[in-house]
């Protein structure tokens, strides 16, 4: 059985683990990098407080010892479901089954203007850009004059309330208390501000009133300025302009307020929903085609529990892809395919030090604080793939609890992406300036 996977997020490499040394199958493991991302750690690399190579790990070392993964890095062009053939900018590929697990990108919902001077964060180049970003606004802030500009570097805009959005809030929350200003004397940092809009009512809408209220509560707590009950109609690269008329002028904003599917060429469109997921039966089959699977972020499964899909979440790209791989071994004895169930064992987030919120389902418990922090923590060490990143995380982690600082403040010019204001800023030092502490 050749089975080719496209994406080695959370979906494609459990399910191309799960199959290692099978006999009967072959497997062909397909991604645009040569390793795997730890998307909930993107931030932490946003913020500087861990290395990109510590939330990444190789593909190849991770199938040394696999006699039948074999690994190629392309870009999926089109899929051909007619023939079986899958063709990308390295050639084409036959299969016997395909698995789509390309997880989701970020939905700018049609706004190319957004889409242009927003900041989104979905892989490892994009969090670097944004460190860089962020950290090259505070050097130009030592070097301008105008106040209104100056506003404009110290304003800092994160738009999605979601676990993306209240964790980077707090994670920049945290620089702003306790590294910058010993970084950058000269500023007077009481004049930065951060900002999160949140579309919805609350923060973290998909957990429970209390752990939302929570994280709201500890947001403030910070020094983050929360405003629910607002969407961003649009932004040029200095203002951002809301539906409720707000205009907040910003150098930086960070987009975190959805996702939509990475949907191959190929795919019958009457086959999407909303969000560009694609629906399939309980068996992450997609409907209408034999031996074409979907898992994760880019798959929608209506159940009875779940009428409306399941999150994107890891819980459910691994889960799905667990039960795959079994359902594609009993295949190969000619045995009955199970049903997919997801059992939901529940949510959290983290705020910032000591602070993270955590929902469990079976018995229903809902608590915050340090312990919430350390299951948090825990979690997420665990997931890490690579014993070295793991310890290379925790140590970078007991480092910044007990000095609240990390060295890796470090601007890249090939990652950095220039913005609106930087135009403006060499206008307007044409005149020399002097250098005072």
């Amino acid at each position: 059985m050749k089975v080719v996977i496209v994406g080695a997020g959370f979906a494609g490499l459990r399910l191309a683990r799960e199959l290692s040394n099978q006999q009967g199958i072959q497997v062909l493991l397909i991604d645009q990098y040569n390793y795997h991302q730890f998307q909930p750690l993107f931030y932490q690399v946003a913020t500087a407080g861990l290395d990109a190579s510590n939330i990444s790990f190789p593909l190849r070392k991770i199938f040394q010892k696999s006699k039948n993964v074999r690994i190629r890095m392309a870009e999926v062009q089109n899929i051909r479901s007619e023939d079986n053939i899958i063709e990308t900018d390295i050639g084409h590929f036959e299969y016997d089954i395909l698995v789509i697990a390309t997880g989701a990108d970020t939905n700018f919902f049609g706004n190319e203007q957004l889409q242009k001077h927003v900041l989104p964060m979905k892989s490892t180049v994009e969090a670097l850009q944004l460190r860089h970003r962020l950290i090259h606004n505070f050097e130009d802030a030592l070097l301008v004059k105008d106040e209104d500009l100056l506003r404009k570097l110290l304003t800092v805009v994160i738009v999605g309330g979601g676990p993306t959005g209240v964790e980077l809030s707090g994670a920049i929350a945290e620089l702003k208390l306790f590294v910058l200003p010993k970084d950058y004397p000269d500023l007077d940092f009481s004049k930065m501000h951060i900002m999160l809009l949140e579309g919805s009512g609350k923060t973290l809408s998909s957990m429970s009133e209390k752990s939302s209220a929570k994280s709201q509560a500890y947001l403030e707590k910070l020094g983050v300025e929360v405003i629910t009950n607002c969407f961003v109609k649009d932004y040029d690269g200095n203002k951002v302009t809301t539906t409720d008329g707000r205009v907040i002028d910003s150098s930086l904003v960070i987009w975190a307020a959805g996702i939509k599917g990475n949907v191959p060429d190929g795919i019958d469109k009457t086959v999407l929903v909303k969000g560009n997921r694609i629906r399939v039966n309980r068996f992450n089959k997609i409907e209408g085609i034999e031996n074409i699977y979907a898992l994760g972020d880019v798959a929608f499964m209506e159940t009875e529990k779940y009428p409306f899909g399941h999150p994107q979440v890891a819980s459910v790209a691994v889960s799905q892809a667990d039960q795959l791989g079994n359902n594609l071994k009993e295949m190969l004895v000619q045995k009955n395919m199970e049903a997919y169930e997801y059992k939901d064992k529940g949510s959290m987030a983290t705020i910032g030090k000591n602070l993270a919120v955590v929902d469990i389902p079976k018995p229903k418990l809902h608590f915050g604080g340090w312990f919430a922090w350390l299951i948090w923590m825990g979690l997420h060490l665990f997931l890490l793939v690579g014993v070295k990143n793991r310890i290379m995380v925790f140590i970078n982690w007991i480092y910044n609890y007990f000095t609240s600082d990390q060295s890796l403040r470090l601007i890249f010019k090939a990652f950095y992406k220039e913005s609106a204001v930087d135009q403006e800023i060499k206008i307007k030092l044409q005149e020399p300036f002097e250098v005072s502490r």
